[in-house]
């Protein structure tokens, strides 16, 4: 039998669900490792899916908290579009995928998790990474550990920045 290791995702099925928004993280804040940001922008921020579909899923929020994209102003969609394209940009360097799928779910009824508070998913992909696990065992395998990936990462979004 093989073994399949996902030891952050105990934390997920087991822990208590936060009872506030995940996304709101104050501005200048010392924790950005801790909850997985990579890169902060003017008006919106990068952060790793702790919970991600595929390897080095990533996620691009406002600061603001806002359920709908007809609520940011031109200044925070504006911000929100560069970050995505930084993030691909990363991603393509970091790991070259064969595709990334990119993507918004508004409201609950269109699949969105945290519907509250708007993000955009960017998730990379590669030719067979569906495998059968996914496909009938309802299994995603994530071949590195979520603090690798964000050591991989964090230094190419810094030179960005730099």
């Amino acid at each position: 039998m093989d073994v399949l290791w996902a030891p952050w995702r105990l934390e997920y099925i087991l822990g208590p669900k936060p009872e506030e928004c995940v996304f709101c993280i104050p501005e200048g804040t010392d924790e950005d490792e801790e909850r997985c940001i990579l890169a902060r922008g003017e008006h919106c921020f990068v952060i790793m899916n702790k919970f991600p579909y595929n390897n080095g899923h990533l996620m691009v929020t406002p600061y603001r908290h806002v359920s709908n994209l007809t609520d940011l102003t031109l200044e925070e969609s504006n911000d929100c579009m560069l970050w995505i394209r930084r993030s691909v940009q990363v991603l393509e360097d970091a790991f070259t995928p064969h595709g990334i799928n990119m993507g918004l779910n508004l409201g609950e009824a269109a699949g969105s998790g945290i519907a509250q508070h708007m993000h955009f998913q960017i998730v990379p992909r590669w030719n067979g990474d569906a495998s059968f696990m996914a496909v009938f065992g309802e299994t995603t395998v994530i071949p590195e550990h979520l603090s690798s990936t964000y050591s991989r990462l964090k230094p190419l979004f810094d030179a960005i920045t730099a």
